[in-house]
C-alpha cells in the first residue's frame, strides 16, 4: 500500500507562513467612505476651532463697550465743513439704568468745546424710572451749562419714559419734533405683577419663605396680593405718576397753565403724532433734517458752516469678525434676579396682557 493511501488528503495544501506574513502586511485602498467620514470630521473640528476663537473674542473684546466712541458724519454732502458742531446723540431700545452708551454720548458731547447743539434722537417704549430720570437730568445738565439748545427727533416710539426724556428740552418753542408715523405720550406707571399661586397648587409647589416683616415679600407672584400690598404699591405708582407730570408741565408751558387738560392725557394711551400735535404733546411733524435745522437755528449757526456728527462704539475685535453689534451668548444671573423685583416702569409694553389673571 502506498504513502497516498495512508495519508488521505484532508484539505487544500498548506499555505507557507512566509506568504501569509506577505498578505497580512500588504496595504489596502482605503474606502471611499471612510475618506468621506474623515473630511467630515476634520471640517467639524476646524469649525469648533473657529467658533471657540470667536466666543473667546468676545469675552476678552464685548461689542457694547462704550468706554471711547468714535465722531461719524451724519449726512455724507452736507453739514461737514465747519469747525461748529451739532451733535445727535441716540437713544434706542428699553432705558434700564446705567446704559452706558447713552451716558458715554452725553459725556463726550460735554467734554467736546466745538458742540453748539445737540439733537436727541428717541426711538424707545420707556423702561425704568430712575433710568429714564438720569437720562432726563443729564441731557438738562449737557444743556444748561454748555448753555446750548437741545432739539428731539421722535422716530417710530416715543412712548412713556421716551416721552419723559424728551422734556430736557424745556419750555424752549418748536423744540420736539415727530415723524409722521411716530407713536408717542403712555404718560403713566406700571408696576407689573402676576399671580401664579393657581399655577404653583397644580404643579405642587409652596412658597416658604422666612421675612422679618410681612411686608418684606410683598408683591410675591406665588399669592394673591393683599388689599394692603395693593395700597402701598398704589402710593408708589401714584407718587412716580405724578413727578411724570411735572416734569411734563415743565417742559410743555401749556399744561403748567392748565394742568386739567395733561390728566385727560395722561392716561397711558399712545397717540399719533397728528393727535399728539393737536393736543400740544409735541411741537412740530418733521424728520430727523428738520430737527438739525431747528437746533441750528436756535444756536445761530451758518447751515453752511457747520457739522453734523453721530457717536458710534470703537469697533472691537468681535466687531470685526462677527460684522455686527450683538452681546456675547449667556445668562446674566444678575438680570434674571432683576426681573423678579417689583419694580415701577414709565413703559409703554404688553407684558402685562401676556399673563391674564
Amino acid at each position: 500500500m502506498d504513502s497516498s493511501s495512508q495519508h488521505p488528503s484532508s484539505g487544500p495544501p498548506a499555505v507557507p507562513a512566509e506568504v501569509l506574513r506577505h498578505a497580512a502586511v500588504a496595504p489596502r485602498r482605503p474606502r471611499r467612505w471612510t475618506v468621506a467620514l474623515g473630511m467630515v470630521l476634520a471640517a467639524l473640528l476646524a469649525g469648533s476651532m473657529l467658533l471657540n476663537f470667536v466666543l473667546l473674542a468676545l469675552a476678552v473684546s464685548p461689542l457694547d463697550s462704550t468706554d471711547s466712541l468714535r465722531e461719524k458724519y451724519r449726512y455724507r454732502d452736507k453739514y461737514r465743513s465747519g469747525a461748529d458742531k451739532v451733535a445727535i446723540l441716540n437713544l434706542e431700545g428699553l432705558i434700564i439704568d446705567g446704559d452706558k452708551f447713552i451716558e458715554t454720548q452725553i459725556e463726550q458731547a460735554a467734554h467736546d468745546d466745538d458742540v453748539r447743539a445737540i439733537v436727541l434722537r428717541v426711538d424707545s417704549p420707556g423702561g425704568t424710572i430712575s433710568g429714564s430720570d438720569y437720562i432726563y437730568h443729564h441731557l438738562k445738565k449737557l444743556a444748561e451749562e454748555k448753555s446750548i439748545p437741545l432739539v428731539v427727533s421722535m422716530g417710530s416710539l416715543a412712548a412713556s419714559g421716551g416721552y419723559y426724556v424728551s422734556m430736557a428740552v424745556g419750555p424752549t418753542p418748536d423744540t420736539i419734533y415727530a415723524e409722521p408715523t411716530t407713536w408717542t405720550g403712555s404718560i403713566g406707571v406700571i408696576i407689573p405683577h402676576y399671580n401664579l399661586a393657581e399655577l404653583m397648587e397644580k404643579i405642587g409647589a409652596d412658597e416658604d419663605s422666612i421675612a422679618s416683616h410681612r411686608l418684606k415679600g410683598m408683591g410675591s407672584i406665588t399669592r394673591p396680593m393683599t388689599e394692603e400690598e395693593k395700597q402701598i404699591f398704589q402710593e408708589l405708582v401714584d407718587e412716580s405718576f405724578n413727578r411724570f407730570k411735572g416734569i411734563i408741565r415743565s417742559g410743555r408751558p401749556k399744561f403748567a397753565k392748565d394742568p386739567e387738560a395733561l390728566d385727560k392725557l395722561a392716561t397711558g394711551q399712545v397717540y399719533t403724532a397728528e393727535q399728539a400735535l393737536e393736543s400740544g404733546l409735541i411741537d412740530r411733524i418733521g424728520f430727523l433734517d428738520d430737527a438739525v435745522e431747528r437746533a441750528i437755528e436756535l444756536a445761530g449757526l451758518d447751515r453752511d458752516d457747520v457739522t453734523v456728527v453721530e457717536y458710534n462704539p470703537l469697533p472691537t475685535l468681535a466687531s470685526l469678525l462677527l460684522g455686527a453689534n450683538i452681546r456675547s451668548p449667556g445668562l446674566d444671573l444678575s438680570a434674571m434676579l432683576d426681573l423678579t423685583v417689583p419694580r415701577a416702569y414709565y413703559l409703554y409694553s404688553r407684558v402685562p396682557l401676556i399673563l391674564p389673571r
